[in-house]
C-alpha cells in the first residue's frame, strides 16, 4: 500500500461529502459574484436616480434589489458554512484512517529505517506531515468554486460587452499561469519548512529524553543552544515561505485591481450602472481564484510531506510470505540442532552481536542466510509475523507504554483474561508488587513505567513475554538490575514455568543463577568467525 493509493481510497470513501463541499463552493462563488455585482449596480443606479430628480427617485424600485442582495448574502454565508463543514468533515474522516495506517507502516518498517527514525521524527511524520496531506482534501472543493465563479462572472461582465468579459478571463488566465510557474520554482522554501519542523521535533524529543543527564553534567545551556538553533532554522525557512506567499498575495491583489479597472473602462459605453456591475463582477471573479493561489504556495510543503510519508510506506512493504508455524519448531543454529523445549544459553564476549542475533530472530534485523533454520525453513526467509509467533521476547531495554499494568501486559495478548495476567505476573515474581499497587492491574504506570523501579520494569517485560505463549522464549538479560534474592526467585519461577509449559528458552544473561538453567550453549560469535574464515 502506498500513500497515493490510500489517499485515492479515502477520496472514494468520502466522495459524498466531497461532492457536497464542491456544490457548496460553487454556490458560494456564484452568490459572491452576483452579490458584489448587484450591489455595484444597485448603488450606482440608485445614485443616478436620486440625481435625476424626485420623480426618478420615487419611480426607482429599490425594494427588489435590496431584497436580492440580502438573500444572496444569506445564501453565501450558509453555503460557505456548508462547504467548510463538508470539506473538513471529509478531511478529518480521512485523517482518522490515514494516521493509524501510517502508524502501522512505522511499526513494520525494517530495522535500518526504523533505527534512523527518532521519536521526534516519527511524531513529525504522524502529525506535521499528515496535517499537510489534509490540504489534499480541504482544497478539493476549490476548483468547483473557481469554475462557478468564472461562469457567473463571464455572464455578468458580458453585459458590459465582450471586451470586458475577455479582459476578465484574461486576467484570471495570466494570474493562474504565473502562479503555476512560480509554484514549481518556489517549492524549496515549503520543503525546507517541513524538513526543519521535523528536525526541531526530533531535537526536542532527544534532548527532553536526556533531561536528567543534561542537568547532571550542567549542559542545560548547550541543550538550549541546540534547540534554539533548530528553532532559528525553522523560523528562517518559514520567513522564506512567507515571502513566497507574499508574492502570490501581491499577484492576487494586482490581478483583482486590473480586472476591475479593465472591465469598468471597457463597459463604460453600456452606462454607469452596468459598468459598475461589470467592474465589481470582474473583481469578484478574479478574487475567486484565491484558494487555488494559496494552495500553490503550499505545494512545496505538501510534496515534501508526501515524499517523507511515501518513504515509510515503501519501506514497510515486505514481500516475504507469512508462512504458517512449523509443526515442530526445532532450531538448527550454526550446524547445531536444538529440539523444542531446549534451553540454550547464547554466549560470547560483549559486542560480539548477541542482541543483534536476538533481534534478527524477531525479524527486527536481517539474518545471515542459512545460518538459522526453524522447522527446516531458513529463518532469513520467514516473514516477521511468522518469527514473532515462534519467539516471545523480553528485550534488554524493557520499554513500557504510558498506560496501566494491564495495558502493558496485553500488548502480548489483547484477549488475555484476569487469571492469565496474574499467572504470568507470578511467574515473573511481580505479582506481590502489583497487588500492592493502589488499583492493582489497573494502576497507571506513567511514561515508560516511571512508577516502577528498573528491576520491576524488567520483570513486567518478562511477564509480557510469558503471556505471548510462543514455543520459544527469547530473554535478553532478564536478570539485569535485580538483586541476588530477586534474581534467584525469578530463576526458580522461570524453571518451574518451563517445566510446566514445555517452552524452549534462548537466554542471554551474565547472571550465573539464570545461565545455570540452560543445558546447552550457542556461541554468538561462531557465525562471524566462520564468515571471516
Amino acid at each position: 500500500m502506498t500513500l497515493h493509493s490510500l489517499i485515492a481510497a479515502e477520496r472514494r470513501r468520502e466522495r459524498r461529502r466531497l461532492r457536497q463541499a464542491g456544490a457548496c463552493a460553487a454556490l458560494v462563488a456564484i452568490a459572491s459574484v452576483l452579490l458584489l455585482a448587484l450591489s455595484g449596480w444597485f448603488l450606482t443606479a440608485a445614485a443616478l436616480a436620486g440625481g435625476a430628480g424626485i420623480v426618478a427617485a420615487q419611480a426607482f424600485n429599490y425594494m427588489l434589489p435590496s431584497a436580492m442582495i440580502r438573500l444572496l448574502a444569506i445564501v453565501r454565508t450558509g453555503a460557505r458554512y456548508g462547504e467548510r463543514l463538508a470539506s473538513h468533515g471529509a478531511a478529518f474522516g480521512a485523517l482518522a484512517r490515514l494516521r493509524p495506517a501510517l502508524y502501522r507502516a512505522i511499526t513494520v518498517t525494517p530495522a535500518p529505517v526504523a533505527l534512523a527514525l527518532g521519536r521526534g521524527e516519527a511524531t513529525a511524520r504522524l502529525i506535521g506531515d499528515v496535517d499537510a496531506v489534509e490540504w489534499r482534501f480541504v482544497r478539493l472543493s476549490g476548483p468547483w468554486g473557481v469554475a462557478a465563479a468564472l461562469a457567473s462572472g463571464a455572464a455578468l461582465t458580458l453585459l458590459g460587452g465582450w471586451l470586458a468579459m475577455a479582459a476578465t478571463l484574461t486576467c484570471v488566465g495570466v494570474a493562474l499561469g504565473l502562479a503555476r510557474s512560480w509554484s514549481h520554482r518556489l517549492e524549496e522554501p515549503g520543503r525546507a519548512v517541513q524538513q526543519a519542523m521535523g528536525a526541531l521535533r526530533e531535537e526536542v524529543a532527544m534532548i527532553g529524553g536526556s533531561a536528567a543527564e543534561l542537568r547532571c553534567f550542567a549542559l542545560e545551556d548547550w541543550a538550549t543552544a541546540r534547540i534554539t538553533a533548530a528553532g532559528d532554522r525553522l523560523a528562517e525557512a518559514q520567513a522564506r515561505q512567507a515571502a513566497v506567499a507574499a508574492r502570490f498575495e501581491a499577484l492576487h491583489a494586482v490581478s483583482v485591481a486590473l480586472a476591475a479597472a479593465s472591465a469598468l473602462v471597457l463597459s463604460a459605453g453600456a452606462g454607469a450602472a452596468i459598468a459598475a456591475l461589470a467592474g465589481l463582477a470582474a473583481a469578484m471573479t478574479v478574487d475567486s481564484i484565491a484558494p487555488l493561489l494559496r494552495a500553490m504556495t503550499e505545494n512545496g510543503r505538501l510534496h515534501e510531506a508526501e515524499a517523507r510519508l511515501n518513504a515509510l510506506f515503501g519501506a514497510a512493504e515486505d514481500g516475504r510470505p507469512a508462512l504458517g508455524l512449523p509443526c515442530e519448531p526445532n532450531l538448527a543454529i550454526d550446524g547445531g540442532r536444538f529440539a523444542p523445549g531446549s534451553r540454550i544459553a547464547l554466549t560470547g564476549p560483549s559486542g560480539c552481536g548477541k542482541t543483534t542475533l536476538v533481534e534478527g530472530l524477531l525479524g527486527l534485523r536481517p539474518l545471515q542466510h542459512g545460518r538459522i533454520m526453524i522447522g527446516g525453513q531458513d529463518a532469513a526467509l520467514l516473514a516477521p509475523a511468522t518469527l514473532r509467533a515462534i519467539f516471545a521476547w523480553a528485550p534488554q531495554d524493557a520499554a513500557l507504554i504510558a498506560g496501566t499494568v494491564r495495558d502493558n501486559l496485553r500488548l502480548a495478548d489483547g484477549h488475555a483474561n484476569e487469571d492469565r495476567l496474574w499467572q504470568v505476573l507470578q511467574d515473573a515474581a511481580l505479582d506481590t508488587v502489583v497487588r500492592a499497587l493502589p488499583q492493582g492491574l489497573d494502576t497507571w504506570l506513567g511514561e515508560d513505567g516511571a512508577r516502577l523501579s528498573g528491576g520491576e520494569r524488567r520483570r513486567l517485560s518478562l511477564a509480557r513475554a510469558y503471556l505471548g505463549d510462543a514455543p520459544w522464549l527469547l530473554l535478553d538479560e532478564p536478570g539485569e538490575g535485580l538483586d541476588a534474592a530477586v534474581a534467584d526467585d525469578v530463576a526458580r519461577r522461570l524453571d518451574a514455568r518451563l517445566k510446566r509449559t514445555g517452552q524452549g528458552l534462548i537466554l542471554v544473561s551474565h547472571r550465573p543463577v539464570l545461565s545455570a538453567l540452560c543445558e546447552r550453549q550457542w556461541m554468538a560469535d561462531l557465525g562471524a568467525r566462520r564468515s571471516a574464515a
